[in-house]
């Protein structure tokens, strides 16, 4: 192999890490104010990828695949909370995971009924790579990262510029003394079940444009997710990003080494090395008990 087919894998490494960055926010989301990981965050994706779908079928605009698929995993997001979290919320981790296991078991066999189990593609036109040299970039992964990008950049935004973002934070930092400054905290779990439902349906969308819909399609992106989460340190939504797009890079240089199946192992291997030196996450720091 030259320097162009490495560069390549690393570009196809930040395209499957922005992909991957959108649903390990999801899940850093949910874990700091609700303190769980969300096993149903990957099927909160599959139902924004088949609402895309759905859209681009009936109106034949990305614009619009791309509105459906944010609204759809947010519908599904929020009722999630309202019909199966909430009643649960101060209950034991445990609970709320096994609670989430059971949502997404819920989602993907309505799925199942309601679109069967088929590939579904999108019917997107077909686009020459562009190349510079040996160095090659196909326009519909650019468009993709684009559109994720744009996304990052608005949760980001509103995180840390907004008086709902602040409020967010101050719960994820201190509940008691969130509370006892006068946020409310339920309408702060609404807006982020709300948000964490929009970025995986916007997942879901790009996920579906870039391979296939189908019903597991989001269950496959949940390890993935997680590991990045994991990997960025729980909680902490510039670390889910960066771990993403690191785990995407690290998974794309190794698969001359390893091949395309084993590729993925990898990540998870990394994922525990870095829970064996840092349990924190490469970009929380750590903190002692008291």
């Amino acid at each position: 192999m030259n320097y162009a087919d490495y560069i390549n894998l690393v570009i196809n490494g930040l395209v499957e890490g922005l992909i991957i960055a959108l649903p390990a926010l999801a899940l850093t989301l949910v874990f700091g104010l609700a303190r769980f990981p969300n096993a149903a965050t990957g099927d909160f994706v599959a139902v924004g990828g088949y609402a895309g779908l759905a859209a681009h079928h009936l109106s034949g605009s990305v614009l619009a695949a791309g509105l459906a698929g944010a609204l759809g995993g947010a519908a599904a997001s929020v009722l999630a909370y309202l019909l199966a979290f909430r009643p649960v919320i101060r209950r034991s981790v445990i609970t709320l995971l096994l609670t989430s296991i059971g949502v997404g078991f819920v989602i993907r066999a309505l799925l199942g009924v309601v679109f069967g189990h088929d590939p579904k593609p999108f019917e997107l036109p077909l686009e020459r790579a562009w190349r510079f040299g040996d160095i090659s970039l196909a326009p519909a992964d650019l468009n993709l990262a684009g559109l994720t990008l744009l996304t990052l950049a608005l949760v980001f935004g509103m995180l840390y510029a907004t008086p709902l973002g602040r409020s967010l934070r101050a719960i994820a930092d201190d509940p008691d003394l969130a509370r006892v400054s006068g946020i409310r905290r339920e309408r702060a779990m609404l807006a982020m079940w709300t948000i964490a439902g929009l970025v995986c349906g916007i997942a879901g969308t790009v996920v579906g444009m870039r391979t296939v819909v189908y019903p597991d399609a989001g269950w496959n992106m949940l390890l993935p997710a997680f590991a990045a989460a994991v990997v960025g340190g729980l909680g902490n939504p510039v670390g889910a990003v960066a771990g993403a797009l690191l785990l995407g890079v690290l998974q794309e240089l190794s698969t001359p080494y390893v091949g395309f199946v084993y590729k993925i192992a990898l990540g998870y291997v990394f994922m525990m090395l870095v829970l064996l030196w840092r349990p924190q996450g490469l970009f929380n720091r750590p903190q002692g008990v008291r």
